[in-house]
Parts: structure tokens; C-alpha cells; sequence
């Protein structure tokens, strides 16, 4: 552990994820502070990661932003300090072995957003949804208590958040070349949609964590209102129309937390 002197990172990675991810900023603040000490170096680590792909139009450049996260979570790993850095600092300080080596999967998944070709097959697409959003909120749990017995759960709710939010960028994907879904039927994106509200269940969820982690499920409380929306009009992707009130988002905060 670092001296408390710098004990402030976790504030500075606050800030990052206020300004480039609004939704888990939300998220964390209904939390306490101990969660907030876990969960902002998490989340700002996930925003860039997730801003490295695009970081560039040279692939090879996208792949060396994300290999050094990579590097930097190896040396976590194997107890090894990383780089002094704002946020691989605090990310070092909540992490032990296992949870940097389940980040990797997240940095190692995050490689299919250089490239334009499309996923495998939906096996393909839904081990990325959960190698990615479904990777940090298992890793946000663990990190605050969360028993192994849950992961699973907790890895589906993560892959089901990172449908809605996918669903959400979708217009933004195709705008720039890529192919984001295998089959964009109206009736396929709803079937998508479906499937993942079956993982949105609040109570049971918050229960097999435990009160200590129930904090890293409260980034969901978006995702279930974006999956309804596609359910009940799957054509509201392509037309970009997926949008939350400000009445919606403090109700499903306050459910959520």
C-alpha cells in the first residue's frame, strides 16, 4: 500500500470519470466512501481503456496504448509497483493478483474495437460483453467483499449493462465502418434485449454479493431502463433515440443503490 499522502488519486480518477462516463459517475456517488476509494479507479481505468482503441486510426498504435495496460496490470499481478501514473497509482492499491489478472481480460477484449471486422458469431459477441462490462463489475465486487459464489451472476448483470450501453453506441459504431451486430433485425435486437433482462434482478443480485459489494451493482441501474426501451421498440437503436429523463435516472439510482 502507498503512503497516505497520495491518497487523493482516487479523487483525481473521480474526476476523470465525472467528465467522461456520467452514468457510473452517478453510479459510485450513491455509494459510501469506502466504495467510491474502489470504484472510481476502476471505472476511470475502464474509460481509458475503452478510449484507446480510438485513440488513433493506426492500428498499431491502438495496440501498443492498450498493451501498456496490459504491461501495467501484469506487473500488479506479480506484485510488481507499476508506472507512477493517475490512474494505474490507485488502481494498484485495490488490486491483488487475480482481480489485475481479470482485468486483462477487459484490456485484452477491448482489442476488437481497433479493427473493422465483425464478431465470430454470437458466442463471440456476448464473451466480449462479458470480458468487458461483465469483467469490471465482477472486479469491482470482488475488490469490495463480493464472495466467489456470486460471480456468475455478477458476470451476467455486467455482460447485460454492457448490452444496454452497446445498444446505445451502436449508430456511432456503424458511422465509423464497423459492423457492431451480427443480425440487426428489429426482432433479433429485441431477442437480444429480452435475454439480457432476465440477468436485471435487483433484490437477488444485492443478496449473493452481500452489502459490502452492493455498490458495484448500482452502475446497472441504467441498463434496465435502456433494455426496456429496446424491448418495447428495438428500432429506437438504429434511429439513436435510446434516452433516460432526469425523473428515470433518479428513480432507478435511488432502486439500484
Amino acid at each position: 500500500m502507498r503512503k497516505a499522502a497520495q491518497a487523493g488519486d482516487w479523487q483525481r480518477c473521480a474526476a476523470l470519470v465525472e467528465k467522461g462516463d456520467p452514468d457510473r459517475f452517478a453510479a459510485a456517488m450513491m455509494g459510501p466512501l469506502a466504495a467510491r476509494r474502489v470504484l472510481f479507479p476502476l471505472y476511470a481505468f475502464n474509460l481509458e481503456v475503452a478510449r484507446a482503441p480510438w485513440a488513433s486510426k493506426e492500428p498499431m498504435i491502438a495496440e501498443m496504448r492498450l498493451q501498456w495496460w496490459r504491461d501495467m496490470l501484469d506487473d500488479i499481478a506479480n506484485g510488481k509497483a507499476p508506472q507512477p501514473h493517475e490512474v494505474a497509482s490507485p488502481l494498484a492499491d485495490i488490486l491483488d493478483g487475480p482481480g489485475a489478472r481479470l482485468l486483462d481480460r477487459l484490456v485484452a477484449a477491448r482489442r476488437w474495437d481497433i479493427y473493422d471486422a465483425p464478431f465470430d458469431d454470437p458466442a463471440h459477441f456476448a464473451q466480449y460483453l462479458e470480458d468487458t462490462s461483465g469483467a469490471l463489475m465482477w472486479a469491482a465486487a470482488r475488490a469490495l467483499g463480493a464472495p466467489e459464489t456470486a460471480q456468475s451472476k455478477v458476470l451476467r448483470l455486467g455482460a447485460a449493462l454492457g448490452l444496454a450501453r452497446y445498444f446505445q453506441a451502436i449508430p456511432r459504431l456503424e458511422a465509423a465502418g464497423k459492423t457492431p451486430l451480427l443480425d440487426g433485425r428489429p426482432e433479433a435486437i429485441r431477442a437480444l434485449a429480452q435475454e439480457a433482462r432476465q440477468h436485471m434482478k435487483r433484490r437477488p443480485l444485492r443478496r449473493a454479493v452481500g452489502r459490502s459489494a452492493a455498490a458495484a451493482l448500482t452502475e446497472a441501474w441504467s441498463g434496465e431502463i435502456l433494455l426496456g426501451q429496446v424491448h418495447i421498440s428495438p428500432r429506437r437503436v438504429a434511429a439513436d433515440a435510446l434516452a433516460i429523463s432526469p425523473l428515470q435516472r433518479a428513480l432507478a439510482l435511488w432502486r439500484w443503490s
